[in-house]
């Protein structure tokens, strides 16, 4: 079995657990994924079991992918991933199911967390701002202030934190514990908030 699932982002809830304590989780959608290729190191240079999630038209999939998904005996998908461990033998068409998590108590969970757009430093960095409105300035409470000095390196260092793109960014949280599997609805609940928006796609990690 594969060491992990892809999944969907359902939102957010709340659950009582054992010491009566209400709790904040996640809810996922995880699965059920189809075994869409096996790769080994004689084939590929590496060994690795890719999963597919999500139904997708044949009329939006190329060709390729459709050969792709046809080898495996499935329908098209939408999101492909690879998972590096796994334990037995595993065939194409064979079908992952949550059921993999039952036994599990913490898992680490990978999405893409929210688009921010163009951000300045206060917002994208925690920058404090340039002082009050005093001292003879009155719109530069939010900006970042010196850049540096102006006669020697006479630029900007790479690396220095500035104003831009805020959010995009590929984000594993790690040991997240397990409340609930709920196998008829292929529903995991997960405490804890993690990121991404409500519906975008997740790797679900033992």
């Amino acid at each position: 079995m594969p060491q992990g699932l892809i999944g969907r982002k359902i939102g957010m809830t709340s659950v009582f657990v054992e010491d009566g304590k209400n709790v904040p989780c996640t809810v996922i959608e995880a699965g059920p994924c189809v075994v869409t290729q096996v790769k080994t190191v004689e084939s590929d240079g590496y060994t690795a079991v890719q999963l597919a999630f999500d139904e997708k038209k044949e009329k939006q999939t190329t060709a390729p992918m459709m050969g792709h998904f046809k080898k495996a005996n499935t329908t098209p998908k939408r999101k492909l991933a690879e998972f590096r461990d796994w334990s037995g033998e595993m065939q194409l068409g064979d079908v992952i199911t949550v059921d993999i998590f039952n036994t599990d108590r913490w898992v680490d969970v990978t999405g893409i967390t929210k688009g921010r757009g163009f951000q300045g430093v206060v917002k994208r960095h925690g920058f404090g701002g340039v002082g009050g409105q005093t001292h003879g300035q009155h719109n530069r409470q939010r900006h970042p202030g010196s850049m540096g000095a102006s006669s020697y390196p006479s630029r900007v260092f790479p690396g220095k934190r500035l104003a831009g793109r805020m959010g995009g960014d590929r984000v594993k949280i790690i040991n997240l514990r397990v409340l609930k599997v709920i196998p008829e609805s292929n529903l995991l609940l997960v405490k804890g908030s993690i990121p991404g928006a409500k519906g975008s796609y997740l790797i679900i990690e033992k």
